[in-house]
């Protein structure tokens, strides 16, 4: 359809899913089916179609790799460092979402899926530890920083449960 002259870099998108079950903060991870890195640990994404946005491939991605929906994603952070993905020049748009803990299961190219503790976290796949810190900050300074942000928080999680939340996560030394 199109024909440029220079060479074109690929776009995935990646979802960096927190859950919180009212008592700890948990990261959603898929492990790999395919190479590269099959086996490893990552986080649902992957290539963003030609007729779609980043956000649809991301939201895509997410429910045919973990079977979830209706999940608002923000983009954080563009990773584009040339050797991320040894398959080809790839540039990622990644997204972050706080959701309720619920059901996942492994598919399409996901071997599984499953919720990690912030502390039990294994070695993941590509650049994905440095997309985790990135987004544990950004997590950080959207909702703990911005007092605004907890309107959202009260549709999905109690009072009880946003206090628990704001004690054990308010300071970037703990969890991470």
């Amino acid at each position: 359809m199109y024909s440029y002259r220079y060479p074109r870099p690929a776009v995935t998108a990646d979802c960096v899913i927190f859950g919180f079950d009212g008592t700890s903060l948990q990261v959603l991870l898929i492990e790999r089916g395919n190479e590269p890195y099959k086996g490893k640990w990552a986080f649902p994404g992957g290539f963003v179609n030609e007729d779609e946005s980043c956000e649809q491939g991301a939201l895509r991605e997410l429910q045919e790799e973990t079977g979830l929906t209706d999940v608002s994603v923000e983009q954080f952070h563009t990773f584009s460092d040339p050797n991320r993905d040894p398959r080809t020049r790839v540039i990622t748009v990644a997204y972050y979402a706080l959701v309720s803990i619920q059901d996942v299961q492994g598919a399409d190219d996901a071997a599984r899926a499953a919720w990690f503790a912030l502390d039990d976290v294994p070695p993941l796949a590509f650049d994905h530890d440095a997309i985790l810190r990135e987004a544990l900050k950004r997590l950080r300074e959207r909702y703990l920083l911005y007092p605004d942000s907890f309107k959202q928080l009260n549709e999905k999680f109690s009072p009880k449960q946003l206090q628990t939340f704001i004690e054990k996560y308010s300071t970037p030394h703990q969890n991470g």
